[in-house]
């Protein structure tokens, strides 16, 4: 007997539809009849389920386009059940568009559905700059974020003041309701959480004005970061639960990715920092005494008689801080300055240097 349903117009593609524009049809139309979704619609969602698993399989795809109907270990016409149903195709499909398997069928394969996950607010990502001399220190930032937060006015519970909480009517104080719905499988009873308490198991006798019972409200809030000591560029700090916020459940987490500036005086190494100092012929020769800028402010470096271009000079414990509270140190690497002009007298005097051998 041939199908009444035309699993071509149901996915709303022509016949000759390649697998992939099957897939992404399928996708589309899944996401918009999804029975989660306060637009979903259970019976058009079972429909394109049905339409993608015939069409999705070249050997079902194959009997459909010569008899109009398939055939598989129940025989013709359909599915004959879950048994000749591909899972993995729709795990593959729903994973794509965000959807957990686990939440839909749960609780028809006796798992328990989402009523047993405590609900999350969204993770916040945001950008942070610091200059160097912070990035080695360590410093605290404030940044001001808009983002869904507990209400200052019922702090959370989305009562009015002085208002009494009361059993909610639409699950019994339950938290979560059991709905039925048809699937490919036939009817799926899932276990979900309630909507009008959002799990809780109460409702106010009066709701609070400012979230409007929510028990949260998108508003301007104030954030300190604490950078710690020696962090390098592209690292992330998270702060648990300065994400946003969920009634009844727990808030997300802020992650902030540093992004330190250059500084042309200074290298990290490690704890360590490098710098460069340019020195006369005349003081690498006889020594002598530079200052020097460190990040803790000028310091006096002896330069030794002798020193050789791109020889390292240590200043212990001018460094990055580590864990032990001690610190680094900062290495200064010696560049000699070469006159690119004599006088008569100073060449001279350096051709005697010559005939010494020096």
């Amino acid at each position: 007997m041939a199908s009444k349903k035309d699993y071509y117009e149901v996915l709303g593609i022509k016949k000759g539809a390649s697998k992939d524009e099957v897939k992404k049809a399928f996708h589309k139309l899944a996401h918009k009849y999804h029975p989660d979704k306060s637009s979903g619609d259970t019976d058009k969602f079972k429909e394109v389920s049905e339409a993608y698993s015939i069409l999705s399989d070249d050997k079902k795809r194959a009997e459909y386009d010569s008899y109009g109907q398939t055939f598989n270990g129940s025989g013709p016409g359909g599915y004959g059940g879950a048994a000749g149903f591909d899972f993995s195709q729709f795990q593959d499909a729903f994973n794509q568009q965000g959807f957990d398997m686990g939440d839909i069928f749960g609780d028809f394969f006796g798992g328990g559905g989402s009523a047993t996950r405590q609900r999350r607010g969204r993770d916040i990502s945001i950008d942070l700059e610091v200059n160097f001399k912070d990035s080695v220190f360590g410093t605290k930032r404030k940044v001001l974020l808009a983002k869904v937060s507990e209400c200052d006015t019922c702090h959370g519970s989305g009562a009015a003041p002085g208002a009494k909480m009361e059993t909610c009517k639409h699950c019994n104080g339950k938290g979560s309701v059991r709905e039925s719905t048809n699937s490919i499988f036939g009817a799926i009873t899932m276990v979900q959480e309630c909507r009008q308490c959002h799990g809780t198991g109460t409702i106010p006798s009066e709701k609070c004005k400012t979230c409007h019972g929510e028990g949260v409200y998108r508003k301007q809030e104030e954030i300190e970061i604490a950078v710690p000591a020696g962090i390098e560029g592209g690292e992330m700090i998270r702060l648990t639960g300065a994400g946003e916020a969920v009634q009844g459940g727990l808030s997300g987490d802020l992650y902030v990715k540093v992004h330190v500036q250059n500084d042309s005086r200074f290298k990290k190494d490690g704890n360590n920092l490098i710098t460069e100092l340019s020195v006369k012929l005349t003081d690498a020769l006889l020594g002598g005494k530079y200052t020097i800028q460190t990040l803790d402010g000028d310091y006096v470096l002896d330069i030794p008689a002798g020193v050789t271009h791109g020889e390292m000079l240590k200043i212990p414990g001018k460094g990055v801080p580590t864990q032990r509270s001690k610190r680094g140190d900062l290495f200064v690497k010696v560049k000699i300055n070469l006159p690119q002009k004599l006088s008569r007298s100073a060449r001279a005097i350096i051709e005697k240097l010559k005939e010494e051998g020096i």
